[in-house]
């Protein structure tokens, strides 16, 4: 009966590890605007891709779904996304749909190509959390536009690494083998 219980106990904590482990590495596909995709904005909502990025975290190795209908987006440098110039892309889509694979940390930068669209909302700045990095990028509006203000959060933030969870996981296999009788 001990040893039943010893290998489904053992089964059990193995099966939760993988799981853990799938999920902690599980690149996500973010489709930029949710329902609203990538389009110009209205009048009244121009920081409409300043809050979704706020409201994504994203990773290495995540990618960025952009979904339009005739526009484009462009990949800029920091430059070219504050002063809406896409006159030097690092990388530009037009056919309605481009990808665009988030490589290293740090913050990328992506406006319209079709005239005015920039400078009225339709670019997009995320940044892209490295290993231990947990606050996101705050964009500084270009001059006579607010942004929203934050909200307060009512939450707790917890970091859990896989290398906690393994910790976690492994000593209450311990604990439990130990009470067996």
């Amino acid at each position: 009966m001990k040893i039943t219980k010893m290998a489904s106990l053992s089964v059990f904590f193995c099966t939760c590890f993988v799981i853990a482990t799938g999920f902690g590495n599980a690149e996500k596909v973010f489709k930029v605007g949710d329902e609203f995709g990538w389009q110009e904005p209205g009048q009244n909502s121009s920081a409409v891709y300043t809050q979704w990025a706020t409201r994504n975290r994203f990773h290495v190795g995540d990618s960025l779904s952009f979904e339009y209908k005739n526009d484009s987006v462009i990949e800029v440098d920091k430059w070219g996304y504050y002063h809406c110039d896409g006159s030097q892309p690092t990388v530009a889509f037009n056919n309605g749909h481009g990808v665009f694979k988030l490589d290293r940390p740090g913050p990328f930068y992506y406006i319209s190509g079709t005239p005015n669209h920039c400078m009225r909302g339709q670019r997009l700045l995320i940044e892209v959390m490295g290993l231990h990095h947990h606050s996101p990028l705050t964009a500084t509006p270009p001059a006579g536009q607010l942004a929203p203000s934050p909200q307060p959060s009512s939450g707790v933030f917890v970091s859990v690494t896989l290398g906690s969870l393994s910790t976690l996981l492994m000593g209450t296999l311990i604990a439990l083998l130990w009470s067996l009788p």
